[in-house]
């Protein structure tokens, strides 16, 4: 089965986490991550110990206490991440019925969608999946992914992300913008960049940028 792939916005949206194991605890800290409204967890093992160590970044809130059906509700995801396999079924039974995307610990055939490898350098993701059938393999893609990007795009994002709004308020075509950033991203500028290069960045970009903005050369090139 081909799994479509998407990068999710969890700001101001609730999650659950049905386990507080180590698989449970995992999944709590990558949420963390994306700043969701808030993860509720609940375990009825759940130690205080646990529970004030997920508690400590105030977006956790933490139940020591059986599973019960309300607990869905609301949920933007869920997670079964118990070791009981009857209680992820149930889990993700009451998903089904009520349309919210549920993850299986221990049923990734039976999920809504998987978690990917993922990595995070200086604002570029990249995201690996084997379909749930190797997450093995896909944590040793994710290292030969991150010894390979390393910082060599990090500045390059940074200017582009100072480009894009001075850019767009020239109101030019669609297309010319299109052209420009293609222009930038496929030249050498991300190598100048990494290496220190600043005069030979500040020629690049004045070659091929339009001229209103030739005066924004210092704000765009700031800390390079």
């Amino acid at each position: 089965m081909q799994h479509y792939p998407l990068f999710l916005n969890l700001a101001k949206k609730d999650v659950l986490v049905v386990g507080a194991g180590a698989v449970g605890r995992r999944k709590v800290a990558s949420l963390l991550s994306c700043s969701p409204r808030a993860v509720v967890v609940v375990d009825p093992g759940l130690t205080p110990a646990v529970a004030r160590e997920l508690a400590a970044s105030g977006a956790v809130r933490c139940h020591a206490r059986k599973f019960m059906p309300e607990d869905v509700a609301g949920k933007a995801l869920v997670f079964a991440a118990t070791g009981n396999r009857e209680v992820n079924a149930l889990v993700a039974e009451l998903c089904r019925e009520r349309k919210i995307f549920c993850n299986i610990a221990d049923a990734p055939d039976k999920s809504d969608f998987f978690v990917p490898a993922r990595v995070e350098i200086q604002g570029i993701t990249l995201a690996v999946s084997t379909g749930g059938h190797s997450p093995a393999l896909a944590r040793r893609l994710r290292a030969e992914l991150e010894a390979w990007l390393g910082t060599r795009y990090a500045g390059l994002l940074s200017l582009l992300s100072r480009l894009r709004p001075l850019l767009l308020a020239l109101g030019l075509p669609a297309e010319e913008n299109g052209e420009i950033f293609r222009s930038l991203v496929d030249s050498p500028l991300a190598e100048l960049l990494e290496t220190g290069r600043r005069a030979d960045a500040e020629t690049l970009l004045a070659e091929r940028l339009p001229k209103p903005l030739h005066s924004h050369m210092g704000e765009l090139l700031h800390g390079f």
